[in-house]
């Protein structure tokens, strides 16, 4: 570790600018500088130094040359000092023990000549590192050092080991304000699990949390990235997650969790509903249906693989050498084949293996001529289809293509409910089971065969009162459009039971006994029973569906005056998520620079840096300890220092 400790290191650094002007030969001969008569507002606030070259600001001793615009000046005090402008001469050094007290500037280390305090390169970095998320080995690269010393040869880098202490430094400090966000939440909550295997072979677990607040919004959080530790079963899984809410005392919030689909994790999770259902926390787990239907595509696209892999070499020399893809192009008007644009999605995931098939369906022809007019290209590989295999193609993309709608749709959803997913999967078993029943090609029903076995894994395991209810809750769909298999009465009958006992009052349930005497009294002035709360629930029922086109968040916000009551149930249950990772990171090429971020960084940088990123991209402060790091004023400062100093 360097000897530099972490409470040593400086927030926002800056580097004082170097005086670049070439030297005199002759100093009698030179014009001597002129002062620049200066009599803006700003002057109370900079120093003219000994020599009459430069101006050093009063609190944070920023140096700029003598002929910098006085609108420079002022926006350095703006950046850097806001609320200069705020106190009269006299109360000058109040303004300055205020500012050195409050802001990260407190914290800075001034330059002199010779200093090689690189400190603002230092944190420009780490961001850097923490956005790319790569290993902080790089920093010890001798090509990359050497990289930063030819710009310029005094450069100083933080060891590995101290961009690592940082990051966990700020990792710990952006916690703190995850937790106290979460500390606001008054609904229910509902978490989702994530796994993966690092470059290391450790697995490792992402658990986020989700929420509508009372604005009828849908906020995601990332809550942990937790390493399991061998064997990584259910119970290693269960102490993970049960540590997780505890930390953040969702406990008693949590609804639902949606998870990977492997058997351990439905062990940790059966663990979690026998412990919250003990302390009467109702809670339910449900399988993702992402991953399921990713499974059963994989398994649809098993057979053909060797004539995908002839599809992708093409279409990867396509990418890569632009003449090649102008031919084709021109080709595919010539034959009335569709208008391309290149890149072509090349990946493994299955919207890059549609769009093979796709580029076969749609231009075959322009495919065939362009491989025969450039053999050299090819180099001899036999990447021809014969007539059997764009047989296959045709009628495997014929199958497919509604299965590609569907993941389309759920990728781009803004709001992905419980009830759409079940809407759109229920009808991938449809279209599974009638291939079954009237394909006549052996290996199409083959592969229709096992598909229905993972479908029917997953209704067994995604059907239930909670799936259920999560379901009639979306307005566009509740009873009438939600799979036959869910829409039994007796899921109707506990549906209505849980409504009454958990959301059958508006009364705070620690209050409810206080009030249970007037309330009945209230009551029966009112002419209110007990099943007021159930009426609400079947009133809504009875009332016509909503057009799919309508935000369903926006319908209950509209709506919840309405359904008082009910409303609150539907801000808990529209929070459960049908998968448990975002549709579009599965089925596309997005999900591969992920991928390629978690498995690139090392076991002891992983979790600060992977939470640090993704706290940011959720709208979380870069924080040092309690301290907000601003890198865009940061930059902007540090520009505004380097063009002065050209003056």
């Amino acid at each position: 570790m360097d000897t530099k400790t972490i409470t040593d290191v400086p927030l926002l650094p800056f580097v004082e600018p170097l005086d670049v002007t070439p030297e005199k030969r002759d100093a009698s001969s030179a014009p001597k500088p002129k002062k620049k008569s200066m009599t803006s507002l700003y002057l109370k606030f900079f120093e003219t130094a000994p020599n009459g070259k430069s101006r050093r600001c009063r609190f944070c001793k920023q140096s700029y040359s003598i002929a910098t615009a006085t609108g420079n000046l002022g926006r350095h005090l703006n950046i850097r000092h806001p609320g200069y402008d705020k106190l009269g001469n006299s109360s000058q050094q109040a303004l300055e023990d205020s500012l050195s007290s409050k802001s990260p500037l407190s914290l800075l280390k001034p330059a002199t000549e010779g200093d090689s305090n690189f400190d603002h390169l230092n944190w420009l970095l780490l961001k850097w590192y923490i956005g790319a998320s790569i290993s902080p080995s790089v920093f010890e690269d001798v090509g990359f050092l050497n990289s930063l010393k030819f710009l310029n040869s005094s450069v100083t880098l933080w060891s590995s080991d101290k961009f690592e202490a940082v990051s966990l430094e700020v990792f710990r400090a952006m916690r703190e304000d995850v937790k106290t966000l979460l500390e606001r939440i008054s609904s229910k909550v509902s978490i989702t699990l994530d796994f993966f295997t690092s470059h290391e072979e450790l697995n490792f677990m992402f658990i986020y949390c989700h929420w509508i607040d009372e604005n009828w919004s849908l906020h995601k959080v990332l809550l942990d990235l937790r390493h399991i530790p061998y064997p990584s079963t259910g119970s290693e899984i269960y102490h993970a997650i049960i540590e997780i809410l505890r930390m953040y005392n969702l406990e008693k919030k949590v609804l639902s969790c949606t998870i990977d689909n492997s058997q351990q994790t439905f062990n940790a999770c059966h663990f979690l509903k026998e412990e919250l259902e003990s302390r009467k926390v109702p809670f339910c787990f449900i399988p993702c249906a992402a991953h399921a239907l990713n499974q059963i595509i994989e398994d649809g696209l098993r057979s053909p693989k060797p004539i995908l892999s002839k599809i992708r070499e093409f279409a990867l020399e396509l990418n890569k050498v632009s003449g090649l893809a102008q031919d084709f192009k021109q080709l595919a008007t010539i034959y009335q084949e569709g208008s391309w644009k290149f890149p072509l999605d090349t990946s493994a995931t299955w919207n890059g293996n549609y769009a093979m098939l796709d580029l076969v369906w749609k231009a075959s022809n322009s495919m065939d001529s362009t491989i025969k007019k450039h053999e050299e290209i090819f180099g001899g590989r036999n990447l021809l289809l014969n007539s059997t295999e764009k047989s296959v193609v045709d009628k495997l993309h014929s199958y497919l293509e509604p299965f590609h709608k569907i993941t389309s749709n759920l990728s781009t959803c803004k709001v992905a409910t419980v009830g759409l997913i079940l809407f759109f999967v229920d009808h991938v078993f449809e279209l599974i089971s009638t291939c079954k029943d009237a394909c006549r090609h052996d290996w199409l029903k083959s592969i229709a065969d096992d598909m229905a076995n993972q479908a029917r894994g997953f209704s067994s395991r995604g059907y239930n009162l909670f799936t259920y209810m999560a379901a009639v809750l979306d307005p566009r769909l509740k009873k009438e459009l939600i799979p036959e298999k869910l829409n039994s009465e007796k899921n109707l009958e506990e549906a209505k039971n849980h409504f009454k006992r958990h959301y059958g009052s508006s009364q705070d349930p620690e209050e409810e006994n206080v009030v249970s005497f007037a309330e009945e009294i209230a009551r029966k002035r009112r002419r209110v029973t007990t099943n007021a709360a159930a009426d609400e629930l079947s009133q809504y029922l009875s009332e016509p569906l909503a057009p799919f086109a309508t935000d369903v968040l926006e319908w209950w916000k509209v709506n919840s005056s309405r359904y008082p009551q009910l409303s609150a149930m539907a801000r808990d249950y529209l929070a459960v998520q049908g998968t448990s990772i975002d549709p579009d990171e599965l089925f596309s090429s997005k999900g591969d620079q992920i991928r390629k971020q978690k498995f690139c960084l090392s076991h002891g940088s992983l979790q600060a840096v992977m939470c640090i990123n993704l706290w940011s991209q959720s709208g979380f402060k870069f924080k040092f300890k309690s301290s907000e790091i601003n890198f865009e004023k940061q930059v902007e400062s540090s520009f505004i220092g380097s063009e002065n100093s050209k003056c």
